[in-house]
């Protein structure tokens, strides 16, 4: 196996266009598992630790520029205000000591259903940066998942930066495994609430060959939604919104919980953040009144 160090972009977009079948490793979380039980055996290593671009992050166009190589860890300390959804995420990954090396960059790249950063870039409608010799060009994270493990990102490409649109509601995710911590999440679930453009956001996880949308959730709740002073909703509409959140999942039986039990975990999830999310909004539309 070669192993490549590059230490300017630049020069790690040489080696994925010379090695396009080249593995990039950042954190490690993932990768180093598979090749220590023989999963994986690739051609050639690129390793990205040295390259400042990816672990920074700051605003840019009215949102904030996530490197793809920032860890969880500095998400949680410095971007719960920018990207309340994903930090609450990021806050749920593994133990500190794989928050302190993985990488939201990382959990794109490898495009596990069960990630935790998938559900909230798709519910806050963020882009994907990718980069190759040809140049840069952006996804919507609501476009990047193909099928199974497989995104929209070319073999000669590498994941960047994602772009997080700035928060204009609240913004929530819940996650369900069979303990608090170091679990691998049976399902998971993100909201978020778009005042300004009385839109609404949802992500799932672990529910389907790919990280999800509830369309038809997100049109149901959108229009029964108090968008001026955030009214709690009736019994049935927030019954209702549940049930369609399921419906949009296509989730397997396997050894983490099966198939029904997730649709019924991922109904109970959606009540309880749109819950906490008109709560949160009442509060603000007080605040401001």
């Amino acid at each position: 196996m070669e192993f490549l160090s590059p230490s300017t972009l630049e020069e790690a977009l040489e080696a994925k266009s010379a090695h396009p079948d080249g593995l990039p490793i950042m954190g490690g979380t993932d990768v180093m598992v598979e090749l220590n039980f023989d999963k994986r055996r690739p051609a050639a290593l690129i390793d990205l630790t040295r390259i400042p671009e990816l672990a920074e992050w700051g605003a840019e166009d009215g949102c904030t520029r996530l490197g793809a190589g920032v860890p969880y860890t500095r998400i949680i300390e410095h971007l719960s205000a920018a990207a309340p959804a994903l930090a609450k995420a990021s806050r749920s990954v593994a133990s500190p000591q794989i928050r302190n090396r993985g990488t939201v960059g990382g959990n794109l790249g490898g495009a596990s259903p069960a990630g935790e950063a998938h559900p909230p870039l798709l519910a806050t409608d963020a882009v994907i940066e990718l980069a190759s010799l040809r140049g840069r060009r952006r996804v919507p994270a609501r476009e990047f998942y193909l099928s199974f493990r497989t995104t929209a990102r070319r073999d000669d490409e590498l994941i960047t930066a994602v772009l997080l649109p700035e928060p204009s509601g609240p913004q929530q995710f819940a996650k369900i495994g069979t303990r608090n911590a170091m679990v691998i999440a049976v399902t998971s679930f993100s909201l978020a609430l778009d005042a300004e453009r009385r839109t609404v956001g949802t992500g799932l996880g672990s529910a389907g060959p790919t990280p999800l949308r509830a369309e038809a959730a997100e049109e149901f709740l959108a229009g029964e939604f108090d968008w001026e002073g955030g009214a709690p909703l009736s019994e049935a509409a927030v019954r209702r919104f549940g049930e369609l959140v399921a419906a949009a999942s296509r989730p397997i039986d396997d050894q983490r919980g099966s198939a029904g039990y997730r649709r019924h975990a991922l109904s109970v999830m959606a009540r309880r953040a749109l819950s906490w999310s008109v709560t949160d909004y009442r509060k603000e539309a007080t605040r401001c009144a």
